[in-house]
């Protein structure tokens, strides 16, 4: 059963666009732009294997995953990706990840706005239960990313992978619950207008 489904979603500052094959280029520069592939503890992909990244997005969407390229609206450049993966439509529920940003939008109102589109899609168009996130222990960026939303830490999952350098990751799970919804979206509006 498909709940969610593939949609451009424009803001001021960025346009979250269906992620496709003609997005490889992009993302590739954008991924440059700070060289996060290289953080131990993140899941960033490196340029030579973008175009695989992005066609195991677009083949994961056939199982109701939704990606995102996203465009900075003011240079009209690929500025990183995100997605809702695990779309659970019987329980209306989803994860929010694989984001990531070049280094130069870091900081920016761009993470904030791509938030607050994808959760008002998500809690107001498609009326979900909760949003769930899930980052490594040691991201202490992204960590502080998901608690800046306004998102509640749930747990961790201790020993939840092994990574492809061999190491073990502990993952911190968070979510936001449609009660919820309300306050996290003043929030995010108060720190962009």
């Amino acid at each position: 059963m498909e709940w969610l489904s593939s949609t451009q979603l424009k803001g001021k500052f960025v346009t979250l666009e269906p992620l496709n094959m003609s997005h490889v280029e992009g993302l590739k520069e954008a991924v440059l732009d700070g060289e996060s592939w290289q953080l131990w503890f993140a899941s960033v992909p490196s340029p030579d294997v973008m175009g695989k990244y992005v066609d195991e997005a677009v083949l994961a969407s056939k199982n109701g995953d939704i990606a995102f390229a996203v465009r900075c609206n003011s240079t009209n450049k690929i500025v990183g990706t995100t997605r809702f993966y695990n779309v659970d439509a019987k329980n209306k529920r989803a994860m929010l990840g694989y984001t990531w940003y070049s280094s130069s939008v870091r900081r920016t109102p761009v993470n904030t706005e791509c938030k607050l589109l994808l959760l008002t899609y998500l809690f107001e168009t498609h009326l979900a239960l909760a949003v769930e996130f899930r980052t490594h222990f040691f991201n202490h960026g992204s960590r502080k990313a998901i608690e800046r939303l306004g998102a509640k830490q749930d747990g961790i999952l201790r020993s939840h992978q092994i990574l492809k350098n061999g190491t073990i990751r502990d993952t911190v799970v968070y979510s936001i619950i449609n009660s919820e919804w309300p306050a996290v979206k003043s929030n995010l509006q108060s720190k962009l207008f």
